[in-house]
C-alpha cells in the first residue's frame, strides 16, 4: 500500500467514524452501532469510495483488539472469582451452546443438503460476539452486574467450545484431510501444552521481568514486556487451534493478583480502545449489501429466526438457573447475535466444502447484521423499561450487584500518591482509624514495605490518566499527594483536577515555590515541608521559653494564612511581611484575651 493511499484511507476512516459515533452517541444509540455503520460506509460494498477490498485481512488484524479486551477482563477476574462462576460457565454456558445449536441446526436442516452441515451451522450460530457484548457491558457499566457476570460466563464457555468445533469441521468434511493429519487427541494435547506454557510464563517469568524493569524505572520496557506476554499467550492458543482471546484472558487472570495490575491495565487500555474501534469498523465493512439484497427475503428470515431461537433458549435457561425475568431478558438480548469467531468457522467450512459459497456469504451477513441489531434491541428494551417504570413508580427494582466486587471499587476511599516516608505516615494514620485507602508508588522497595504491614500498596504512576480511570478516581473521597518530585506531582494533580474536578487534593511541597505551583495545578491544599518543619521547630522553642500555647498556635496559623511569606528571607520586603504577620498574630491574641 502506497503512503498516499494509506493516508487517504486513514482520513476516510477517521471522518466516517467521527461523524457516525458523534451522531449515534447523540441519539443515545451508543458508539458501537456508529462504528458498525461507519464500516458499512467505507467498505467495498457500499457503492462509493472505499478504504480497501481486503476486508478479511483488516478484520484479522483488528481482532487483536478483542485479544486486548479479554486480557483486561482477565486482569479483573481472580481465579477465586472464576471458581464461583463455575455453575454459570459449565452449566448455563454449556446448555446454551447445545440447546441453541440443536434448535438452529434443526432450522437450517430445511435448507442444507445434509444434517452434518446443518449441525455445524447451528453450533456456529450458537456462539455470540465476545467483543460486542463485553464492549456494551463496559460502556453501560454493567460488566460487574449479575446479568453481566452471567453473560461473561456464557461467553467464556463459548470460547472453550471453539476447540471441539474446529475439530468438528474437518470430521464433517468429505475430504477428511485435516481429520487424518491432526487427530483429536493430538489437538487436545497441544492445547494442554500451550496452557502449561502460558501458566509458567505468566506465573513465574513475567512477574520477575516486570519487577526488574520497575526497579530500573524502565517504563517503555515494562509496556513492551506486557504486550509480549499478551500476544505470546494469544499466539499459543492460536497455534493450538483455540481462540486467541482465551489465551489473553488466561494471561490476564494470572496477573490479576499482581501488584502491577492497575498499571498494566492503564498501559494497555488506550491500544485496546483503538483496535476495538477498528474491529467494529471491519465488521461493518464485511457486510456485502448487494449479495444480501439478491436474497433479501431469505436473509431477513435467517436473521429473525436465529435471533428469536437464541433469545427463547437463553431466556428459558437463565430463568431456570434462578435469574429474575428482567435479568433473563437482558442476558438473552445481549447474547442473541452471531459471534466473530463464526467468520473463522464458516471460512474453514467453506474451504473444506462443508458449506457452499452462497451459504458462506449469507452466514457472514447474518453475523454482521445481527451485531448491528443488538445495540438497537437493547436501546429499545431500555426505553420500554423506562416507560414501565414511569407507569409503576411505587416499586423500585432491586439493585444489581456483582458476585465479587473488587476492593478497588470501594466507595469513599483515600488515594495516596507515593508511598515513601510521608506516604507511609499518612497510610498508618488512616489505617489506625479504619479509613479505606489505596496507595500507588513506582518504587518496588516502597511497595514491599507497605505489603509487609498489610497495606494496599500497588505499582502505578498516579500521573497516568488511564491509571486514574482504572482506579475509579471519581469514587475517591480524597487524594493525598506525597510525591517529592514536584514535576510528577504537578502532572498528576493537573490530570486529576481536569478529569475529576470534585475530588479534593492535598499535597506535599518541597518549598514555597513548589507550593504555589501545586495550587495553580489544582491542589486544594499544599504544605511546604521545609516551612512546616521550621514552624514546628520555632513553635516548640517558644513553648519551651514559657510562651502560652494558644499564642504560639495563633502565631503559626497567622503565618500559614499569610502563605508563609514571613519565613521567606529575601530582604526588606520579607521583613515587612514578617512584621505584618506578627502584628496580625498579636491582634488575634488580644481579641482572644478579651
Amino acid at each position: 500500500m502506497h503512503l498516499d493511499h494509506f493516508i487517504t484511507s486513514a482520513l476516510m476512516v477517521l471522518i466516517a467514524t467521527s461523524i457516525a459515533v458523534a451522531l449515534f452517541k447523540h441519539f443515545g444509540l451508543g458508539s458501537i452501532l456508529g462504528l458498525l455503520v461507519a464500516g458499512i460506509v467505507v467498505g467495498p460494498y457500499s457503492g462509493g469510495p472505499y478504504v480497501t477490498s481486503h476486508v478479511e485481512e483488516v478484520r484479522h488484524f483488528t481482532e487483536l483488539g478483542v485479544v486486548l479486551l479479554l486480557f483486561l477482563i482477565g486482569l479483573e477476574m481472580k481465579p477465586s472469582r472464576l471458581w464461583t462462576m463455575r455453575r454459570e460457565v459449565f452449566g448455563l454456558g454449556l446448555l446454551q451452546i447445545l440447546v441453541s445449536g440443536a434448535a438452529i441446526g434443526a432450522y437450517f436442516y430445511l435448507f442444507q443438503p445434509s444434517w452434518t452441515s446443518a449441525l455445524l451451522i447451528g453450533m456456529t450460530f450458537a456462539l455470540s460476539s465476545t467483543a460486542l457484548v463485553l464492549q456494551l457491558l463496559q460502556e453501560s457499566g454493567e460488566i460487574n452486574s449479575r446479568h453481566g457476570t452471567a453473560a461473561f460466563s456464557i461467553l467464556l464457555m463459548q470460547d472453550l467450545a471453539i476447540v471441539p468445533l474446529l475439530a468438528l469441521v474437518p470430521i464433517l468434511s468429505d475430504t477428511g484431510q485435516l481429520s487424518a493429519s491432526v487427530p483429536l487427541w493430538q489437538q487436545f494435547a497441544t492445547v494442554a501444552g500451550m496452557l502449561a506454557l502460558i501458566a509458567i510464563f505468566g506465573r513465574y517469568m513475567l512477574p520477575y521481568a516486570l519487577h526488574q524493569l520497575t526497579v530500573r524505572g524502565n517504563k517503555e520496557g515494562f509496556f513492551l514486556v506486557v504486550m509480549l506476554a499478551v500476544f505470546l499467550a494469544a499466539w499459543s492458543m492460536h497455534y493450538a487451534g483455540v481462540s486467541m482471546a482465551l489465551g489473553a484472558f488466561i494471561m490476564g487472570m494470572l496477573l490479576s493478583s499482581s501488584d502491577y495490575r492497575l498499571q498494566v491495565q492503564a498501559s494497555v487500555e488506550p491500544y485496546k480502545g483503538l483496535l476495538m474501534s477498528l474491529f467494529f469498523v471491519a465488521v461493518g465493512m464485511s457486510i456485502d449489501l448487494a449479495a444480501l439484497a439478491d436474497q433479501a427475503g431469505l436473509f431477513m428470515q435467517h436473521i429473525l429466526v436465529i435471533i428469536a431461537l437464541k433469545f427463547i433458549v437463553l431466556l428459558g435457561l437463565a430463568m431456570a438457573f434462578g435469574y429474575a425475568r428482567p435479568l433473563a431478558v437482558r442476558i438473552a438480548l445481549l447474547l442473541s447475535q452471531g459471534g466473530e469467531f463464526g467468520f473463522v468457522l464458516f471460512g474453514s467450512a467453506k474451504a473444506l466444502q462443508v458449506i457452499s459459497d452462497e451459504t458462506f456469504v449469507l452466514a457472514v451477513g447474518v453475523i454482521s447484521v445481527s451485531m448491528v441489531l443488538t445495540p438497537l434491541a437493547l436501546r429499545a428494551a431500555d426505553s420500554i423499561s423506562e416507560m414501565m417504570a414511569k407507569k409503576n413508580p411505587a416499586r423500585d427494582p432491586a439493585p444489581q450487584t456483582a458476585l465479587d466486587i473488587p476492593e478497588e471499587n470501594a466507595q469513599g476511599r483515600v488515594i495516596i500518591g507515593g508511598f515513601g516516608r510521608v506516604g507511609y505516615t499518612v497510610a498508618t494514620l488512616l489505617q489506625a482509624r479504619g479509613i479505606p485507602f489505596i496507595a500507588f508508588d513506582t518504587n518496588p522497595t516502597h511497595i514491599a514495605k507497605g505489603q509487609e504491614h498489610n497495606m494496599p500498596v500497588l505499582y502505578g504512576d498516579v500521573g497516568d490518566p488511564h491509571l486514574l480511570h482504572a482506579m475509579h478516581m471519581e469514587q475517591a473521597s480524597l487524594v493525598v499527594m506525597t510525591i517529592d518530585h514536584t514535576p510528577s506531582a504537578l502532572r498528576a494533580i493537573s490530570h486529576i483536577r481536569s478529569d475529576y474536578p470534585d475530588v479534593p487534593i492535598i499535597s506535599r511541597a518541597r518549598d514555597l515555590k513548589s507550593c504555589h505551583d501545586l495550587y495553580k495545578a489544582g491542589a486544594t491544599h499544599a504544605f511546604p515541608e521545609a516551612m512546616e518543619s521550621s514552624l514546628h521547630l520555632g513553635g516548640e522553642a517558644l513553648k519551651m521559653i514559657n510562651v502560652e500555647e494558644s499564642v504560639v498556635d495563633q502565631l503559626l496559623d497567622a503565618v500559614r494564612h499569610a502563605d508563609y511569606q514571613s519565613l521567606v528571607t529575601d530582604g526588606s520586603a520579607s521583613r515587612q511581611q514578617g512584621a505584618q504577620t506578627e502584628s496580625e498574630a498579636r491582634r488575634h491574641t488580644e481579641k482572644s484575651t478579651v
